[in-house]
């Protein structure tokens, strides 16, 4: 198992590394510091903008694949650059990381449990399953910003009715408890729309294995279904969804810039719309790393996974 580790770690390397380096070449090429610097008002003078283009690594009359060596042997010490500001890219990103963390995680843990059961309550009652059927087609098609502004009017109604701030969402809070109040709404944001895609999924692994046949031998020796299922048929349901898992979070990161503004949050993926915006090229091609090296770790992590839920595998 530590050789396939290993080797499944230096694949995940490799493609990270091919990743961000494509990241940083679109970023490079594709957003223009240059017409940036030079809107501002009042403009600097010419020298002084290609003074600080050239000390940012952003000269575009530098040819991009050696502004890249720069990036990249800077990179991979953990230096990643400095904003248009002249900011420590470095500086920020865990800040940025730690935020998206604190906002997503909780929600999406307890969306894949709701989902799980829930698929699994639908399997095996095949009477529900048109009820949650059309509730996670609900959910799935609300949009997420949406979805927020829902939850915050309900909220708000709340508060009003009871006369308290029993739901607080704008900002991070201060104390341990003001940060927990603060997370409730998120948490069931992210919670919601994470069910209702787990439960489908696994709704569907969950059939196929109720007709499985071992299951049926379980129940041919007199098991009832339920039992037959839960000891004999969860574990390989599960293994798809602790794959599906891994990389949903990371990618989760870098979607999440609707639930980080509706919630007044400045993490992940607010940082690269900004950036974005502003035509920053380092902190877009941090933010795109990052994912680069998540995807690729949720490989590894899918085929721990699979060894754990299923002993004696290969994957």
């Amino acid at each position: 198992m530590l050789v396939l580790l290993v080797r499944r770690c230096s694949s995940a390397l490799v493609l990270a590394a091919v990743a961000a380096s494509l990241g940083y070449l679109l970023a490079g090429a594709g957003l223009d510091p240059r017409a940036r610097l030079e809107s501002a008002r009042p403009r600097p003078p010419q020298a002084a903008i290609e003074a600080e283009l050239t000390a940012l690594n952003l000269n575009d009359r530098t040819p991009l694949h050696t502004r890249y060596l720069t990036w990249a042997s800077g990179a991979v010490r953990g230096d990643f650059g400095r904003t248009l500001r002249g900011a420590p890219v470095s500086g920020e990103l865990p800040r940025r990381l730690r935020t998206s963390l604190f906002l997503l995680l909780p929600g999406t843990v307890l969306g894949a449990v709701l989902g799980v059961l829930l698929g699994a309550f639908s399997a095996l009652h095949p009477g529900t399953d048109k009820a949650l059927t059309m509730l996670s087609h609900v959910l799935l098609a609300t949009p997420v910003f949406v979805l927020a502004v829902l939850l915050q009017l309900g909220a708000q109604h709340v508060n009003a009715a009871t006369g308290t701030h029993l739901f607080q969402w704008t900002g991070d809070g201060t104390g341990l408890a003001s940060r927990l109040q603060h997370l409730v709404l998120p948490t069931v944001t992210v919670a919601l729309v994470q069910a209702a895609l787990y439960s489908r999924y696994q709704r569907s692994l969950m059939r196929e294995l109720v007709e499985a046949e071992h299951v049926k031998a379980a129940r041919a020796r007199g098991l009832g279904l339920h039992r037959a299922f839960f000891k004999h048929g969860l574990r390989v349901a599960l293994v798809p969804t602790a794959t599906f898992f891994a990389y949903d979070l990371g990618l989760l990161l870098l979607g999440a810039a609707f639930i980080e503004q509706a919630y007044g949050r400045h993490g992940m993926g607010a940082w690269l719309l900004d950036s974005l915006r502003e035509a920053d090229p380092h902190p877009v091609a941090a933010c795109i790393a990052l994912a680069a090296l998540l995807v690729p770790a949720a490989t590894v992590l899918a085929g721990i996974a699979h060894r754990v839920l299923v002993p004696g595998s290969r994957a």
